[in-house]
Protein backbone atom coordinates (compact mmCIF):
# COMPACT_ATOMS: atom_id res chain seq x y z
CA UNK A 1 0.00 0.00 0.00
CA UNK A 2 2.79 2.44 0.96
CA UNK A 3 4.66 1.87 -2.30
CA UNK A 4 1.47 2.45 -4.31
CA UNK A 5 0.89 5.75 -2.50
CA UNK A 6 4.43 6.90 -3.24
CA UNK A 7 4.13 6.01 -6.93
CA UNK A 8 0.75 7.75 -7.27
CA UNK A 9 2.03 10.95 -5.69
CA UNK A 10 -1.23 11.38 -3.79
CA UNK A 11 -1.18 12.84 -0.29
CA UNK A 12 -2.42 10.45 2.39
CA UNK A 13 -5.13 11.87 4.66
CA UNK A 14 -6.34 9.90 7.67
CA UNK A 15 -9.80 10.97 8.84
CA UNK A 16 -10.74 10.11 12.41
CA UNK A 17 -14.51 10.36 12.31
CA UNK A 18 -17.91 8.77 12.86
CA UNK A 19 -18.43 6.24 10.04
CA UNK A 20 -22.23 6.37 10.27
CA UNK A 21 -22.42 10.16 9.81
CA UNK A 22 -23.91 11.68 6.67
CA UNK A 23 -21.67 14.70 7.30
CA UNK A 24 -18.56 12.51 7.07
CA UNK A 25 -19.86 10.87 3.88
CA UNK A 26 -20.56 14.25 2.29
CA UNK A 27 -17.17 15.60 3.29
CA UNK A 28 -15.39 12.67 1.65
CA UNK A 29 -17.44 13.20 -1.52
CA UNK A 30 -15.92 16.67 -1.82
CA UNK A 31 -12.44 15.26 -2.31
CA UNK A 32 -10.97 14.29 -5.68
CA UNK A 33 -9.67 10.75 -5.11
CA UNK A 34 -7.12 11.28 -7.89
CA UNK A 35 -5.46 13.88 -5.67
CA UNK A 36 -6.03 12.44 -2.20
CA UNK A 37 -5.66 8.95 -0.74
CA UNK A 38 -8.36 9.07 1.94
CA UNK A 39 -8.44 6.70 4.92
CA UNK A 40 -10.99 6.55 7.74
CA UNK A 41 -10.48 5.32 11.29
CA UNK A 42 -13.79 5.11 13.24
CA UNK A 43 -13.99 7.41 16.25
CA UNK A 44 -16.98 5.46 17.59
CA UNK A 45 -17.93 1.79 17.80
CA UNK A 46 -21.26 2.20 16.03
CA UNK A 47 -21.96 -1.05 14.16
CA UNK A 48 -23.09 0.66 10.92
CA UNK A 49 -21.59 3.04 8.44
CA UNK A 50 -23.41 5.46 6.23
CA UNK A 51 -24.47 3.96 2.88
CA UNK A 52 -23.25 7.06 1.01
CA UNK A 53 -19.69 6.59 2.24
CA UNK A 54 -17.55 6.25 -0.88
CA UNK A 55 -13.95 6.32 -2.05
CA UNK A 56 -12.29 5.76 1.33
CA UNK A 57 -10.17 3.02 2.89
CA UNK A 58 -11.89 2.01 6.13
CA UNK A 59 -9.73 0.64 8.94
CA UNK A 60 -11.17 -1.92 11.32
CA UNK A 61 -11.58 -0.52 14.84
CA UNK A 62 -10.59 -3.92 16.31
CA UNK A 63 -7.82 -5.15 14.04
CA UNK A 64 -5.64 -2.11 13.49
CA UNK A 65 -3.81 -3.59 10.50
CA UNK A 66 -6.96 -4.59 8.66
CA UNK A 67 -8.46 -2.25 6.07
CA UNK A 68 -11.08 -2.36 3.33
CA UNK A 69 -11.68 -0.04 0.38
CA UNK A 70 -15.24 1.29 0.49
CA UNK A 71 -17.11 2.10 -2.69
CA UNK A 72 -20.65 3.40 -3.14
CA UNK A 73 -23.44 0.93 -2.25
CA UNK A 74 -21.06 -1.49 -0.52
CA UNK A 75 -20.56 0.46 2.67
CA UNK A 76 -23.53 -0.96 4.56
CA UNK A 77 -22.13 -4.50 4.31
CA UNK A 78 -18.74 -3.82 5.85
CA UNK A 79 -19.70 -3.39 9.47
CA UNK A 80 -21.44 -6.75 9.64
CA UNK A 81 -17.97 -8.30 9.91
CA UNK A 82 -16.90 -10.22 12.98
CA UNK A 83 -14.27 -7.61 13.88
CA UNK A 84 -16.77 -4.80 14.32
CA UNK A 85 -19.16 -6.98 16.32
CA UNK A 86 -16.42 -7.98 18.71
CA UNK A 87 -15.29 -4.38 19.03
CA UNK A 88 -18.82 -3.31 19.97
CA UNK A 89 -19.09 -6.02 22.64
CA UNK A 90 -15.65 -5.26 24.07
CA UNK A 91 -16.49 -1.59 24.42
CA UNK A 92 -19.62 -2.47 26.37
CA UNK A 93 -17.97 -5.01 28.67
CA UNK A 94 -14.46 -3.60 29.03
CA UNK A 95 -15.17 0.11 28.60
CA UNK A 96 -12.19 1.49 30.53
CA UNK A 97 -9.73 -0.87 28.90
CA UNK A 98 -11.05 -0.09 25.42
CA UNK A 99 -10.53 3.65 25.88
CA UNK A 100 -6.78 3.10 25.86
CA UNK A 101 -7.00 0.34 23.29
CA UNK A 102 -8.62 2.70 20.78
CA UNK A 103 -5.64 5.06 20.96
CA UNK A 104 -3.26 2.12 20.53
CA UNK A 105 -5.14 0.89 17.46
CA UNK A 106 -5.13 4.36 15.89
CA UNK A 107 -1.41 4.54 16.64
CA UNK A 108 -0.92 1.29 14.69
CA UNK A 109 -2.82 2.66 11.68
CA UNK A 110 -0.75 5.86 11.70
CA UNK A 111 2.44 3.78 11.78
CA UNK A 112 1.20 1.64 8.91
CA UNK A 113 -0.04 4.21 6.39
CA UNK A 114 2.12 7.20 7.43
CA UNK A 115 -0.39 9.96 6.59
CA UNK A 116 0.76 13.46 5.80
CA UNK A 117 -2.29 14.74 7.69
CA UNK A 118 -4.61 13.45 10.41
CA UNK A 119 -7.99 15.17 10.30
CA UNK A 120 -10.30 14.78 13.31
CA UNK A 121 -13.88 15.50 12.26
CA UNK A 122 -15.55 16.47 15.55
CA UNK A 123 -13.92 16.85 18.97
CA UNK A 124 -15.65 14.85 21.73
CA UNK A 125 -15.04 11.48 20.06
CA UNK A 126 -12.51 11.98 17.25
CA UNK A 127 -10.56 14.83 18.87
CA UNK A 128 -10.18 13.16 22.24
CA UNK A 129 -9.13 9.87 20.61
CA UNK A 130 -6.51 11.58 18.46
CA UNK A 131 -5.21 13.51 21.46
CA UNK A 132 -4.71 10.28 23.41
CA UNK A 133 -2.95 8.77 20.40
CA UNK A 134 -0.59 11.73 20.07
CA UNK A 135 0.31 11.42 23.76
CA UNK A 136 1.31 7.77 23.20
CA UNK A 137 3.16 8.31 19.94
CA UNK A 138 6.58 9.01 21.35
CA UNK A 139 7.95 10.63 18.19
CA UNK A 140 7.05 13.15 15.52
CA UNK A 141 3.28 13.09 15.03
CA UNK A 142 1.77 13.92 11.61
CA UNK A 143 0.20 17.30 11.05
CA UNK A 144 -3.12 17.38 12.88
CA UNK A 145 -6.22 19.27 11.74
CA UNK A 146 -9.23 19.47 14.06
CA UNK A 147 -12.65 20.38 12.70
CA UNK A 148 -15.20 21.63 15.19
CA UNK A 149 -18.77 20.39 14.69
CA UNK A 150 -21.92 21.82 16.21
CA UNK A 151 -21.58 22.28 19.95
CA UNK A 152 -18.04 20.91 20.29
CA UNK A 153 -16.64 24.03 21.89
CA UNK A 154 -19.62 26.43 22.12
CA UNK A 155 -21.29 24.15 24.68
CA UNK A 156 -18.72 21.53 25.76
CA UNK A 157 -16.02 24.16 26.13
CA UNK A 158 -18.11 25.63 28.97
CA UNK A 159 -18.78 22.35 30.80
CA UNK A 160 -16.55 21.46 33.75
CA UNK A 161 -16.20 17.83 32.66
CA UNK A 162 -14.95 18.78 29.18
CA UNK A 163 -13.18 22.14 29.50
CA UNK A 164 -9.68 20.79 30.13
CA UNK A 165 -9.92 18.12 27.43
CA UNK A 166 -11.24 20.54 24.80
CA UNK A 167 -8.43 22.97 25.68
CA UNK A 168 -5.87 20.15 25.42
CA UNK A 169 -7.10 19.19 21.93
CA UNK A 170 -6.84 22.79 20.78
CA UNK A 171 -3.40 23.23 22.34
CA UNK A 172 -2.03 20.11 20.66
CA UNK A 173 -3.42 20.35 17.12
CA UNK A 174 -1.70 22.29 14.33
CA UNK A 175 -4.75 23.50 12.39
CA UNK A 176 -8.34 24.25 13.29
CA UNK A 177 -11.45 24.59 11.11
CA UNK A 178 -15.11 25.16 11.88
CA UNK A 179 -18.38 26.37 10.39
CA UNK A 180 -18.86 29.58 12.39
CA UNK A 181 -16.87 32.76 12.87
CA UNK A 182 -18.13 32.53 16.45
CA UNK A 183 -16.13 29.34 16.97
CA UNK A 184 -12.93 30.78 15.52
CA UNK A 185 -12.95 33.33 18.33
CA UNK A 186 -13.87 30.72 20.94
CA UNK A 187 -10.98 28.47 19.88
CA UNK A 188 -8.50 31.28 20.48
CA UNK A 189 -10.01 31.93 23.92
CA UNK A 190 -9.66 28.24 24.75
CA UNK A 191 -5.96 28.21 23.91
CA UNK A 192 -5.55 27.39 20.22
CA UNK A 193 -2.33 28.92 18.88
CA UNK A 194 -2.03 27.20 15.51
CA UNK A 195 -3.31 28.23 12.08
CA UNK A 196 -7.00 28.98 11.62
CA UNK A 197 -8.61 27.78 8.41
CA UNK A 198 -11.53 29.72 6.85
CA UNK A 199 -14.95 28.97 8.32
CA UNK A 200 -17.40 27.27 5.95
CA UNK A 201 -20.16 24.62 6.23
CA UNK A 202 -19.32 20.92 6.33
CA UNK A 203 -22.56 19.97 4.55
CA UNK A 204 -20.97 19.39 1.16
CA UNK A 205 -23.07 22.19 -0.30
CA UNK A 206 -26.07 21.93 -2.60
CA UNK A 207 -26.63 21.38 -6.31
CA UNK A 208 -28.46 24.69 -6.73
CA UNK A 209 -29.07 24.30 -10.45
CA UNK A 210 -30.87 21.03 -9.79
CA UNK A 211 -32.86 22.43 -6.85
CA UNK A 212 -33.90 25.80 -8.29
CA UNK A 213 -37.01 24.62 -10.13
CA UNK A 214 -38.37 22.73 -7.13
CA UNK A 215 -37.74 25.55 -4.63
CA UNK A 216 -39.53 28.04 -6.93
CA UNK A 217 -42.50 25.79 -7.72
CA UNK A 218 -44.64 27.10 -4.86
CA UNK A 219 -44.18 30.69 -3.65
CA UNK A 220 -43.32 30.70 0.04
CA UNK A 221 -46.47 32.67 0.93
CA UNK A 222 -48.67 30.01 -0.74
CA UNK A 223 -47.24 27.05 1.17
CA UNK A 224 -49.35 25.30 3.81
CA UNK A 225 -46.68 23.30 5.62
CA UNK A 226 -44.69 24.11 8.77
CA UNK A 227 -41.54 22.09 9.50
CA UNK A 228 -40.35 21.49 13.05
CA UNK A 229 -37.05 19.83 13.93
CA UNK A 230 -38.00 17.14 16.45
CA UNK A 231 -34.90 16.94 18.67
CA UNK A 232 -35.72 17.00 22.38
CA UNK A 233 -32.52 16.08 24.20
CA UNK A 234 -29.48 17.64 25.83
CA UNK A 235 -29.62 20.43 23.25
CA UNK A 236 -32.84 20.17 21.22
CA UNK A 237 -36.00 21.97 22.36
CA UNK A 238 -38.73 20.68 20.04
CA UNK A 239 -41.31 20.62 22.85
CA UNK A 240 -40.95 24.39 23.21
CA UNK A 241 -41.68 24.64 19.48
CA UNK A 242 -44.81 22.54 19.83
CA UNK A 243 -45.99 24.65 22.75
CA UNK A 244 -45.46 27.82 20.71
CA UNK A 245 -47.37 26.36 17.74
CA UNK A 246 -50.22 25.37 20.03
CA UNK A 247 -50.60 28.99 21.08
CA UNK A 248 -50.89 29.93 17.37
CA UNK A 249 -53.80 27.59 16.67
CA UNK A 250 -56.10 30.47 15.76
CA UNK A 251 -54.00 31.23 12.65
CA UNK A 252 -53.03 27.65 11.74
CA UNK A 253 -56.26 26.55 10.03
CA UNK A 254 -55.41 24.68 6.82
CA UNK A 255 -51.78 24.13 7.79
CA UNK A 256 -49.98 20.86 8.45
CA UNK A 257 -47.16 20.68 10.97
CA UNK A 258 -44.52 18.16 9.83
CA UNK A 259 -41.97 16.95 12.39
CA UNK A 260 -38.69 15.25 11.50
CA UNK A 261 -36.04 13.55 13.66
CA UNK A 262 -38.61 13.28 16.44
CA UNK A 263 -37.72 11.61 19.72
CA UNK A 264 -40.34 9.42 21.44
CA UNK A 265 -41.50 12.13 23.85
CA UNK A 266 -41.94 14.58 20.97
CA UNK A 267 -44.03 12.02 19.05
CA UNK A 268 -46.34 11.66 22.08
CA UNK A 269 -46.60 15.43 22.51
CA UNK A 270 -47.34 15.82 18.78
CA UNK A 271 -50.23 13.36 18.98
CA UNK A 272 -51.71 15.29 21.91
CA UNK A 273 -51.13 18.56 20.03
CA UNK A 274 -53.16 17.28 17.07
CA UNK A 275 -55.98 16.08 19.34
CA UNK A 276 -56.18 19.32 21.31
CA UNK A 277 -55.80 21.80 18.44
CA UNK A 278 -57.29 19.99 15.45
CA UNK A 279 -54.15 20.87 13.48
CA UNK A 280 -52.88 18.04 11.29
CA UNK A 281 -49.54 16.53 12.29
CA UNK A 282 -47.27 14.60 9.92
CA UNK A 283 -44.41 12.57 11.41
CA UNK A 284 -41.59 12.33 8.86
CA UNK A 285 -39.93 8.88 9.01
CA UNK A 286 -36.40 8.69 10.40
CA UNK A 287 -34.96 7.15 7.21
CA UNK A 288 -36.29 9.85 4.88
CA UNK A 289 -33.72 10.64 2.20
CA UNK A 290 -31.89 13.94 1.99
CA UNK A 291 -33.61 14.77 -1.31
CA UNK A 292 -37.02 14.14 0.25
CA UNK A 293 -36.14 16.39 3.19
CA UNK A 294 -35.21 19.15 0.76
CA UNK A 295 -38.61 18.63 -0.87
CA UNK A 296 -40.31 19.13 2.50
CA UNK A 297 -38.45 22.43 2.94
CA UNK A 298 -39.52 23.39 -0.60
CA UNK A 299 -43.17 22.95 0.46
CA UNK A 300 -42.81 24.66 3.85
CA UNK A 301 -43.70 28.24 4.61
CA UNK A 302 -41.74 28.11 7.89
CA UNK A 303 -38.93 25.86 9.15
CA UNK A 304 -38.38 25.91 12.93
CA UNK A 305 -35.19 24.69 14.61
CA UNK A 306 -34.65 25.14 18.35
CA UNK A 307 -31.68 24.10 20.47
CA UNK A 308 -29.66 25.53 23.33
CA UNK A 309 -26.47 25.00 21.33
CA UNK A 310 -25.45 24.23 17.74
CA UNK A 311 -23.07 25.15 14.98
CA UNK A 312 -24.56 26.12 11.66
CA UNK A 313 -27.52 23.77 11.61
CA UNK A 314 -27.82 21.76 8.38
CA UNK A 315 -31.61 21.94 8.54
CA UNK A 316 -31.36 25.73 8.75
CA UNK A 317 -29.23 25.78 5.58
CA UNK A 318 -31.71 23.47 3.85
CA UNK A 319 -34.54 25.87 4.68
CA UNK A 320 -32.49 28.81 3.45
CA UNK A 321 -31.81 27.06 0.11
CA UNK A 322 -35.36 25.83 -0.46
CA UNK A 323 -37.19 29.08 0.31
CA UNK A 324 -38.74 28.22 3.66
CA UNK A 325 -38.71 31.06 6.20
CA UNK A 326 -36.24 30.06 8.94
CA UNK A 327 -37.10 30.53 12.61
CA UNK A 328 -33.87 29.46 14.29
CA UNK A 329 -32.60 29.58 17.86
CA UNK A 330 -30.04 32.33 18.43
CA UNK A 331 -27.51 29.74 19.64
CA UNK A 332 -26.71 28.32 16.19
CA UNK A 333 -24.71 31.15 14.55
CA UNK A 334 -27.53 31.66 12.05
CA UNK A 335 -26.87 35.38 12.56
CA UNK A 336 -23.86 34.88 10.24
CA UNK A 337 -26.29 33.96 7.43
CA UNK A 338 -29.51 35.92 7.88
CA UNK A 339 -30.64 39.36 9.02
CA UNK A 340 -32.98 39.05 11.98
CA UNK A 341 -36.52 40.07 11.08
CA UNK A 342 -35.74 40.38 7.37
CA UNK A 343 -34.48 37.05 5.99
CA UNK A 344 -35.34 34.96 9.03
CA UNK A 345 -36.01 35.25 12.75
CA UNK A 346 -33.63 34.44 15.61
CA UNK A 347 -35.27 33.36 18.85
CA UNK A 348 -34.28 32.24 22.35
CA UNK A 349 -34.68 28.44 22.28
CA UNK A 350 -36.67 28.20 25.52
CA UNK A 351 -39.00 31.22 25.30
CA UNK A 352 -42.41 30.23 23.87
CA UNK A 353 -43.67 33.83 24.02
CA UNK A 354 -41.05 35.14 21.60
CA UNK A 355 -41.23 32.02 19.41
CA UNK A 356 -45.02 32.35 19.21
CA UNK A 357 -44.70 35.94 17.97
CA UNK A 358 -42.11 34.91 15.38
CA UNK A 359 -44.45 32.19 14.07
CA UNK A 360 -47.40 34.59 13.93
CA UNK A 361 -45.37 37.18 12.02
CA UNK A 362 -44.28 34.59 9.46
CA UNK A 363 -47.82 33.23 9.06
CA UNK A 364 -49.50 36.60 8.65
CA UNK A 365 -46.97 38.54 6.57
CA UNK A 366 -46.76 37.25 2.99
CA UNK A 367 -44.33 39.96 1.93
CA UNK A 368 -41.95 39.04 4.76
CA UNK A 369 -41.60 35.38 3.78
CA UNK A 370 -41.43 36.07 0.03
CA UNK A 371 -38.73 38.72 0.43
CA UNK A 372 -36.77 36.44 2.76
CA UNK A 373 -36.92 33.66 0.19
CA UNK A 374 -35.41 35.90 -2.49
CA UNK A 375 -32.67 37.21 -0.18
CA UNK A 376 -31.75 33.74 1.05
CA UNK A 377 -31.53 32.36 -2.48
CA UNK A 378 -28.89 34.96 -3.30
CA UNK A 379 -27.04 34.00 -0.13
CA UNK A 380 -27.17 30.33 -1.14
CA UNK A 381 -25.82 31.09 -4.60
CA UNK A 382 -22.89 32.98 -3.11
CA UNK A 383 -22.03 30.62 -0.25
CA UNK A 384 -23.58 27.14 -0.60
CA UNK A 385 -23.07 25.89 -4.15
CA UNK A 386 -21.58 22.37 -4.07
CA UNK A 387 -18.77 23.29 -6.47
CA UNK A 388 -17.75 26.12 -4.15
CA UNK A 389 -17.71 23.79 -1.13
CA UNK A 390 -15.54 21.32 -3.04
CA UNK A 391 -13.12 24.08 -3.94
CA UNK A 392 -12.93 25.28 -0.33
CA UNK A 393 -12.34 21.78 1.07
CA UNK A 394 -9.55 20.95 -1.34
CA UNK A 395 -7.98 24.40 -1.02
CA UNK A 396 -7.82 23.90 2.74
CA UNK A 397 -5.91 20.64 2.37
CA UNK A 398 -3.62 22.15 -0.26
CA UNK A 399 -2.84 25.08 2.03
CA UNK A 400 -1.97 22.74 4.91
CA UNK A 401 0.10 20.31 2.86
CA UNK A 402 1.82 22.71 0.46
CA UNK A 403 5.17 22.33 2.23
CA UNK A 404 4.94 18.59 2.94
Amino acid sequence: MIEEQIRSGRKVILLVAMPDSIHVARWIKLLDKREWDVHLFPSTSNSTIHPELDGVTLHSPLLALRAKKIEAQTASKVYSSFAFLVDFLLRRVFHRFMLGFGAWRLHMVVEKIRPQLIHSLEIQAAGYLTLDTKARFGKAFPLWLVTNWGSDIFLFGRLRKHQAKVAAVLANCDYYSCECERDLKLARKLGFRGQMMPAFPNTGGFDLLKLEEERNRIPTSSRKLILLKGYQNWAGRALVGLRSLSRCRDVLAGYTVAIYSASADVAIAAELFATETGIRIQMIPEQTSHQDMLSFHARARISIGLSISDGISTSFLEALVMGSYPIQSCTACADEWITHGTSGTLVPPEDPDIIEMAIRDALLDDDLVNRASAINWKTAQGRLNASLMKEKAESMYLEILKGV
